[in-house]
């Protein structure tokens, strides 16, 4: 049996800007932006930073960007960063951190999303000539390779303690701030307020074209600018995607995050009465669902290309794994097909 839709749960970077999102990005006024001439990167750079409590952000084209300049202002070169061994700054940044920062990364394990305390304290430097200078921790929420788990909040706040007894700064990537918030109940700058710069994208779940922020204190903001320029972040007119970036951040569009966090458990949920999944309900808490294939049939590659067939899309990561990604692309009855799919494909066999 195939469907005749295909049902894409790759990623939520293929959310696209809805109707009223596009009404918006076309009336804006455009100017030149690396002038400070574009009055919606103006009023979305301020609209940001007010939403995080910080003094200033920046617009970026991308999270990886966001990221890169971060690392770079907040450091200088052959320092070391301290961070979670499978953040996405370090397994999925195209080592730009070595590349163009000069950075060595020293990733320590962290069951839970982040990095553990007491490893990171360990991790830390001593003032010594032989070592690397530890220059800054950085911390992930959502854990985008653990599958969208949000790490607790009383564990940053261990980690901000030890952070600030070694002086050192923290960087969140927060790609997907606000799903880890609206999963915690909490408002995004409660997270945000952990950390002393923030990345966090307005083109993944909340569905703008394109873009990221970079939040933080005036005198660090000045430095992004810099280095923004030098990685050639520096665009013009770029009213119409700062635009779309206001309404992203509409607190009813970050509302509507819960409907794909409501569709992941949904899906969870009905894999978890297929003998052939092994996954943990639990750990779906926002938008992923990442479980084991239990069936000798199958190998992750293959049941996802026979998936594919029957016009589903999802991503094998490894041999046995594979993840599901909802957004808003995919609705509540998409979900139901999906797992009918599933089945049937399970039921009939490669």
């Amino acid at each position: 049996m195939r469907g005749t839709h295909t049902i894409d749960l790759r990623r939520d970077t293929i959310t696209l800007p809805d109707d009223a999102m596009r009404e918006e990005a076309f009336k804006a006024p455009l100017g030149d932006s690396v002038y400070g001439e574009d009055p919606s990167q103006e009023e979305l750079e301020r609209f940001a930073a007010a939403l995080l409590g910080k003094e200033e952000a920046i617009f970026i084209p991308s999270g990886t960007m966001g990221n890169l300049v971060a690392l770079l202002s907040h450091t200088s070169r052959g320092d070391e960063v301290i961070l979670e061994e499978n953040a996405h700054i370090r397994t999925s940044e195209t080592g730009g951190a070595a590349c163009v920062g000069g950075l060595m990364l020293r990733g320590v394990r962290g069951d839970d999303g982040a990095p553990e305390p007491q490893l990171v304290e360990a991790a830390i430097r001593s003032d010594n000539i032989h070592y690397p200078r530890t220059s800054l921790i950085c911390l992930e929420s959502s854990h985008y390779r653990y599958g969208g788990i949000v790490p607790p909040l009383e564990t940053f706040g261990r980690l901000r303690d030890i952070a600030d007894r070694s002086g050192l700064p923290v960087h969140l990537d927060g790609a997907r701030l606000f799903n880890a918030a609206l999963a915690l109940g909490v408002e995004s700058r409660e997270i945000a307020g952990y950390a002393d710069s923030v990345m966090f994208c307005i083109s993944k779940g909340l569905g703008a074209p394109v873009g990221s922020l970079l939040c933080g204190s005036r005198a660090f903001i000045a430095r992004a600018r810099r280095y923004r320029k030098m990685l050639g972040g520096g665009m013009r007119q770029t009213g119409w995607l700062c635009a779309c970036g206001l309404r992203a951040l509409s607190p009813e569009n970050i509302a509507s995050l819960e409907r794909d966090h409501q569709n992941a458990r949904l899906l969870a949920k009905g894999l978890e009465k297929r003998r052939e999944f092994d996954l943990s309900p639990e750990r779906v808490q926002t938008n992923y669902v990442v479980t084991r294939l239990c069936d000798d049939r199958f190998d992750g590659p293959t049941f996802v290309k026979l998936l594919a067939a029957r016009n589903v899309l999802a991503t094998a990561s490894g041999k046995e794994v594979v993840r599901f990604v909802t957004s808003k692309q995919v609705s509540r009855a998409d979900i139901e097909e999906v797992l009918t799919r599933i089945g049937s494909l399970l039921d009939e066999g490669p």
